[in-house]
C-alpha cells in the first residue's frame, strides 16, 4: 500500500467551519452599511436638488419651480435627468410660500413617516443645512443643564 498525502475528515470539517465563521463576521459588518450608502445617497441627491432649485430661484425672481420637472427643462437645464431615491420612489417636492421641502420616502416608501430623508430651505433664510437634513438640537446652559429647542 501506497502512502498517499491528504487531508483527514476532521482537518476539512474544521476549516469548513473556520471559514464559515470568518464569513458570518464579514456579512454581519457589511450588513448595516447598504442601508447607511443608500440614505447618504438621497441626502446627496436632495441637496443637489436644493442647489438646483435655489439657482432656479435666484433667475427667476425668487421664485421656486412649480414641480422638479421644471428643473430639467426650459432655456437653462439646472438638472441634466431627475433621479429616482436609492429605494426607487420618486423624490417628494413641496413648495409652500417662500420656502420649500425636498423628501425621500425612504425605505418603506412611504412619505410622511420616520424614515423619510428630508429637508426644508427659506429663500431669505442663510442657515440652510447643507449636508441636506434638518436637524434640531438642544442646548446646554452654563450649569450644564440641557434645554429644550424651541
Amino acid at each position: 500500500m501506497s502512502d498517499k498525502g491528504g487531508f483527514t475528515l476532521i482537518e476539512l470539517i474544521l476549516v469548513t467551519v473556520i471559514i464559515g465563521i470568518l464569513a458570518g463576521m464579514v456579512t454581519l459588518t457589511f450588513a448595516g452599511r447598504a442601508e447607511e450608502a443608500r440614505k447618504r445617497a438621497a441626502k446627496g441627491d436632495i441637496a443637489s436638488y436644493g442647489t438646483a432649485i435655489d439657482l432656479y430661484a435666484l433667475d427667476h425672481n425668487d421664485k421656486f419651480p412649480s414641480s422638479l420637472q421644471d428643473l430639467t427643462g426650459g432655456k437653462r437645464k439646472y438638472l441634466k435627468e431627475l433621479n429616482k431615491d436609492p429605494w426607487g420612489n420618486d423624490y417628494v417636492y413641496k413648495m409652500q410660500g417662500g420656502s420649500y421641502t425636498i423628501c425621500s420616502a425612504g425605505p418603506d416608501g412611504s412619505a410622511g413617516t420616520e424614515d423619510d430623508v428630508t429637508t426644508s430651505s427659506d429663500v431669505n433664510s442663510d442657515n440652510a443645512d447643507a449636508a441636506g437634513t434638518a436637524e434640531t438640537a438642544g442646548t446646554a446652559d452654563n450649569a450644564g443643564n440641557a434645554s429644550q429647542p424651541k
